[in-house]
């Protein structure tokens, strides 16, 4: 089974890129980010078109995530925990997976920045929802699969120049220590666990050729809990759908379950 997270960018303005990417690759469930579309304009029939499954958890403009899927999943849900700020930012699913059922959540954390500005508060309070919430919910299920667009850098290897992002939100140490308790729950970076050195940016800035430079950043993760992390087959960065016309600055990570 091969899941896949993509922070889209717009549903709407890149349904042909994801269209391309389905027929392409045909990931068993895509998680997407920033979708930027309440749910009544969410195009639904070009997913279902493609014998795609939609649970769509919508924002008009902004922020907006999915999970679409080849088969039915269960336990739908996009309150996991009261957002103060009622962004649609979380949704969660059931999916079974050789005698498992994993609980898959699919995120789009705040991007934080400014730092010393409310987004920047935001971003932790959400961090904190989250780790608190991950708490109960690994309770009931220990089998849990975290995937999406973290803004988070873990570390100096994930950000071509890791000097000049030293005070952004995105490489903050108290933003990055809050990524390592995410993973002290009992998680690992399924990336790092694959691949210990590679390189594995998965976004790259519109500006300033970052795309031909090479200028990138690895801030849309899977993490994986311990009981499943045995069954990641592989992990790997789909670059294709980047380097199209009309791409979104995010790339597909997709986790593949053996």
């Amino acid at each position: 089974m091969i899941i896949s997270s993509w922070n889209v960018n717009s549903v709407r303005a890149r349904i042909e890129n994801i269209k391309e990417y389905l027929n392409k690759f045909s990931p068993d469930i895509l998680m997407m980010q920033e979708i930027k579309t309440p749910d009544e304009t969410y195009p639904y029939d070009d997913i279902k078109n493609l014998k795609y499954e939609n649970y769509v958890f919508g924002q008009k403009s902004y922020n907006g995530v999915a999970i679409i899927s080849k088969k039915k999943l269960d336990g739908i849900k996009n309150d996991i925990f009261k957002d103060k700020n009622k962004q649609s930012r979380i949704i969660s699913a059931e999916v079974k997976h050789k005698k498992k059922t994993i609980t898959l959540i699919n995120i789009y954390t705040p991007n934080g920045n400014p730092v010393d500005t409310d987004k920047y508060t935001y971003k932790l309070y959400w961090l904190d929802s989250l780790i608190k919430k991950l708490k109960s919910i690994s309770k009931q299920n220990e089998n849990i699969i975290i995937g999406g667009d973290f803004n988070i850098i873990p570390s100096a290897e994930d950000v071509h120049n890791p000097k000049s992002y030293e005070n952004d939100a995105l490489f903050r140490l108290e933003i990055r220590k809050k990524l390592r308790e995410l993973i002290n729950l009992g998680f690992h970076d399924a990336y790092r666990f694959i691949h210990p050195d590679k390189e594995g940016y998965t976004f790259w800035d519109y500006t300033s050729g970052a795309w031909q430079k090479n200028n990138g950043m690895r801030i849309d993760h899977f993490l994986v809990s311990s009981s499943l992390i045995d069954a990641v087959k592989d992990i790997k960065i789909n670059k294709f759908p980047r380097g199209r016309q009309k791409p979104s600055d995010h790339t597909p990570i997709e986790i593949e379950l053996a």
